[in-house]
C-alpha cells in the first residue's frame, strides 16, 4: 500500500469582515487523558439556497472523518436535542436548576439545544460539542464551524475555535471542507487529518486476468483509474515530490519499470536495463534516485540503483538468491528494507543506501514480504506467516 499527501490549496474570501471573523479564537487546551476516546456530539449543518445539495455530503463527511480517527467518539444522533445551534450567537447560558419539589430531584436545565450544558447532560453526555451551517458567498461553497467544550459554563471560555471555510460549490468542495473541519477538530487534541491524502493501489475490477493502477483519497473517494494496458501493473511508488508515480508492468510482456507524471498523467522516460525482470520501483529521499530489483546479471533478482530516468546503474545487493522490494527509509535517507531468500524462507532486511551494513530484521520462521516504513522511519510494516499455515499471510 502506498499513500502520498497532495495537499489542496485554499481559497481566500475577500471581505475583510469575514476573514477577521474566520481568525478568531480563544486560548482554551483540550487535553486527552486514558484510553477511553471522549464524546463529541455533531449535529448537522444546516443550509439553504444554493448550498444546500451539499448538506448531506457534508455531514456525513464530517462525521465519519471524527469516527475513523479513533481519538472521538460521536454520539448517536438520536439523542441530539431538537434545536442545536448554528452559530455561536444562538448559545444561551445554563439557567439556573429550579427550585426541587420536596422529596423529587432537581430539574435539569434544559435549553432545547441551545445550552452547552443540554448536550453534557443525558442523554447526548458529550465532552464537546461541533457545529454550524453551510451558505453561499460570492458564487463560494463555505462553511462556518465551531468547536466548544461543553463543561464550561461560561460560553466565551468553552469555545475552543470558530472558523470559516470555503470552497467551489460542488460536491466535491463540499468534501474538501469537511476534511478541512474535521481536521481542525482532531488538531486541537494532538490528532492528524489524511485530508488531502492519496492512496495509490492495484484493482483487478476490469477482469480477465487483469491488474491496473488506481488512486482514491483516503476515504475511497474520487477513484481514477491510472493504467489502461489491459495487462498487470502493480507495485505503485509515489516520489517524495508526489509528482511522479513508478511501478511494475507487464504492459509490453517482461516486467518493466514506468514512470508516470501525475501532474499531466503522462509517461516520463525510465531506460530499464537488459534483462528478464526489472521490478519492485522505490524512489530515494531527494527523488533523484530510483532503487529497484532486476535480473541484469543474468540469474538471480538483486537490488540495483539507478536515476531517476534509468541511466548509472548501479548494483547494491550481490548474493546467490532472489532479493527484491528495496523501501528507502522516508525519514533518514540512508536504511534500505528489502527482501532476500540468502538464509533460507525469504525475510526482511536492512542496509545501508550504498548497500553495505546488512543486517536480518525478521527471525527467520515463516516468510516474510512486503515491508513498508513508517514516516518517522523508526517502525515499519510487513506480512509474514510466521504460526500461519503456508500461504496464510497476515500484516505485522
Amino acid at each position: 500500500m502506498k499513500k502520498l499527501v497532495s495537499f489542496l490549496t485554499i481559497a481566500v474570501v475577500a471581505l475583510a469582515a469575514v476573514a477577521a471573523w474566520s481568525q478568531s479564537r480563544s486560548d482554551i487546551v483540550l487535553k486527552l487523558s486514558g484510553g477511553t476516546a471522549r464524546k463529541i456530539a455533531l449535529p448537522d449543518f444546516r443550509a439553504a439556497g444554493a448550498a444546500a445539495p451539499f448538506a448531506a455530503v457534508f455531514n456525513q463527511t464530517v462525521f465519519a472523518d471524527i469516527q475513523q480517527s479513533g481519538l472521538l467518539e460521536p454520539a448517536a444522533k438520536s439523542f441530539y436535542p431538537l434545536n442545536p445551534p448554528q452559530q455561536e450567537s444562538d448559545l444561551r447560558a445554563t439557567p439556573e436548576p429550579r427550585p426541587a419539589r420536596r422529596g423529587a430531584e432537581p430539574e435539569t436545565p434544559n435549553c432545547g439545544g441551545l445550552c452547552l450544558s443540554d448536550w453534557a447532560n443525558p442523554p447526548v453526555e458529550a465532552a464537546y460539542l461541533g457545529f454550524g451551517y453551510l451558505a453561499e458567498q460570492g458564487g463560494q461553497l463555505v462553511a462556518f464551524g465551531h468547536l466548544f467544550t461543553t463543561s464550561v459554563t461560561d460560553i466565551a471560555s468553552a469555545k475552543a475555535f470558530r472558523k470559516l471555510y470555503n470552497a467551489p460549490m460542488t460536491e466535491e468542495g463540499a468534501r474538501r471542507l469537511a476534511h478541512e473541519y474535521a481536521a481542525d477538530i482532531l488538531k486541537q487534541f494532538g490528532g492528524q487529518s489524511l485530508a488531502g491524502s492519496k492512496i495509490y493501489f492495484v484493482s483487478d475490477r476490469g477482469g480477465k486476468g487483469t491488474k491496473e493502477l488506481w488512486t482514491m483519497d483516503f476515504d475511497g473517494a474520487n477513484q481514477r483509474q491510472l493504467t489502461k494496458f489491459g495487462s498487470v501493473s502493480t507495485m505503485p511508488a509515489v516520489s517524495p515530490d508526489h509528482n511522479r508515480l513508478a511501478f511494475t508492468t507487464f504492459a509490453k510482456g517482461q516486467p518493466q519499470i514506468m514512470v508516470m507524471s501525475l501532474e499531466t498523467f503522462r509517461y516520463l522516460p525510465f531506460l530499464n536495463p537488459q534483462a528478464s525482470l526489472n521490478a519492485t520501483p522505490s524512489f530515494t529521499t531527494d527523488g533523484s534516485q530510483i532503487l529497484f530489483s532486476s535480473t541484469l546479471d543474468g540469474r538471480y533478482t538483486q537490488i540495483y540503483s539507478a536515476n531517476s530516468d534509468g541511466t548509472g546503474v548501479r548494483r547494491l545487493s550481490n548474493n546467490r538468491a532472489i532479493e527484491m522490494e528495496p523501501k528507502v527509509n522516508p525519514k533518514t535517507g540512508q536504511d534500505v528494507l528489502f527482501v532476500s531468500g540468502r538464509g533460507g524462507f525469504q525475510q526482511i532486511y536492512r542496509m545501508n543506501l550504498d548497500g553495505a551494513g546488512v543486517e536480518r530484521l525478521t527471525d527467520g520462521s515463516g516468510e516474510a514480504a512486503n515491508p513498508a516504513w513508517h514516516p518517522d522511519g523508526q517502525i515499519m510494516a510487513f506480512k509474514w506467516t510466521r504460526g500461519y499455515a503456508p500461504g496464510n499471510w497476515n500484516i505485522f
